[in-house]
C-alpha cells in the first residue's frame, strides 16, 4: 500500500448493493476509460461470504490499456508541438505502461482483508477500496445514499464518520437548483 492511500471496507447485507457501490466508484474514477480528476483508485474488490461460510473475492480490472493509449495520445500531441510526434507517442506509451505496471504492485493488504472477513456473516458482501481522493466534495456527493457500513478503515475517526453519514444519507435531501 502506498503512503497517503485510504483503505476502506464497507459492508452490505445485500451483495447487489456492494456491486452497485463498486460500479459507482469505478465510474467516478475511470469514466470513459480515463483517469478521473476526482478519485484515484489503486485497488477495488468485492468479497462475498456464501451461506455455507466460504468466501468469494472479485477484483476490479484496472483500465491499463486505456492508460497506455491515453498517455500515447498525449505524448503524440506533445510530440507534434515539439516536431517529433513518434518520439512523443513512444515516450507517452512507455509512461502509460510504467504507470499501469506500478499500479499492479499496489493493492489491498491480505491481512486487512482477513481481518474484515472475520467480521462478515453469511450472505454479506464487503466492498474494499484503496484510494487517494482528489476532490472530497465530489466523492461525498457521488456516494450519498449508497448505503453500507464502514467496517474497517485506516483513516481518522472524523473522516470515517463523514463517509458513513454520506453513505447513509438520503438522496432525497439533495437540493436541485432550477435554472
Amino acid at each position: 500500500m502506498t503512503m497517503g492511500a485510504h483503505l476502506w471496507a464497507i459492508g452490505y447485507d445485500d451483495p447487489a448493493r456492494a456491486w452497485q457501490a463498486r460500479d459507482v466508484l469505478a465510474r467516478l474514477a475511470w469514466d470513459n476509460g480515463q483517469a478521473s480528476r476526482y478519485l484515484i483508485l489503486l485497488d477495488l474488490a468485492v468479497v462475498s461470504r456464501n451461506a455455507e461460510g466460504s468466501f468469494t473475492l472479485d477484483r476490479a480490472p484496472f483500465p491499463t490499456v486505456g492508460n497506455i493509449l491515453t498517455c500515447s495520445g498525449v505524448g503524440f500531441l506533445v510530440g507534434l508541438v515539439l516536431a517529433a510526434p513518434l518520439t512523443g507517442a513512444t515516450i507517452g506509451a512507455l509512461l502509460g505502461s510504467a504507470g499501469s505496471a506500478a499500479s499492479t504492485h499496489v493493492g489491498i493488504p491480505e491481512d486487512f482483508i482477513e481481518a474484515v472477513e472475520a467480521l462478515m456473516k453469511p450472505g454479506m458482501s464487503v466492498l474494499f477500496v484503496l484510494d487517494q481522493d482528489v476532490d472530497m466534495e465530489a466523492i461525498q456527493h457521488t456516494i450519498r445514499g449508497l448505503g453500507g457500513t464502514v467496517l474497517k478503515t485506516n483513516v481518522d475517526l472524523q473522516r470515517a464518520k463523514e463517509i458513513q453519514s454520506m453513505l447513509a444519507a438520503s438522496t432525497a435531501s439533495i437540493k436541485v437548483e432550477s435554472q
